[in-house]
């Protein structure tokens, strides 16, 4: 089995730095803050979990298909050097909150599984969490693992927004969570870029 600078197994590592950066670029990202404007408007989680589920694992298939024909083109040191200077990217994008228009939530008429779906799917095209999907499917070439991880991430993240609304997210210390959000992205870049300057054999 093939191992990882990390000691993992390459599917492994792929799968849980998924999982951990789509959770943390989540906090109080514009999809979080559509979960929780879903979630008052419906009252009906688990459809809207659904909903997130399935456009999650649509969008992040997409990008990781784009991140995987990328990834051919390049070297291990360059996908290295890319999703690091991805990470950093994102430390700084963090540090900007996001906002959303309660029209995108869509129409009272209907369901919440439907609007859920459109509505994420649209909201993911740009962010951040599908940019990084694309970088990780890139340097991994994994695709499976990186779509798994990544929808994990984004689930851990809504399903506590989905399931308690309004009163979660007003004792979130977003402000704070933004700024250790950027301090792991930072961390994570400074990986990958060490790891471009200092290939493994």
């Amino acid at each position: 089995m093939v191992l990882s600078p990390l000691g993992w197994s390459l599917p492994m590592e792929s799968f849980l730095v998924s999982i951990s950066t789509v959770a943390i670029a989540e906090m109080g990202d514009r999809t979080q803050l559509l979960a929780l404007m879903l979630a008052a408007h419906y009252r009906k989680p688990w459809p809207i979990l659904a909903g997130i589920l399935l456009a999650t694992l649509a969008n992040h298939a997409v990008a990781g298909l784009v991140g995987v024909h990328l990834g051919r083109f390049l070297t291990p040191v360059m996908l290295d050097a890319i999703v690091g200077v991805s990470m950093i990217g994102m430390a700084l994008w963090t540090l900007k909150p996001d906002t959303l228009d309660e029209s995108s939530t869509g129409e009272r008429r209907t369901s919440a599984f439907v609007a859920t779906i459109i509505a994420f799917f649209i909201a993911e095209i740009g962010d951040k969490t599908q940019i990084a999907t694309v970088a990780l499917a890139a340097a991994y070439s994994n695709l499976a693992a990186v779509v798994a991880g990544t929808t994990t991430g984004m689930l851990l993240a809504n399903a506590p927004v989905v399931f308690l609304g309004k009163a979660f997210s007003e004792r979130l210390p977003l402000k704070a969570i933004h700024y250790v959000a950027s301090g792991l992205f930072l961390l994570l870049g400074c990986v990958f870029i060490y790891r471009a300057f200092h290939p493994t054999p």
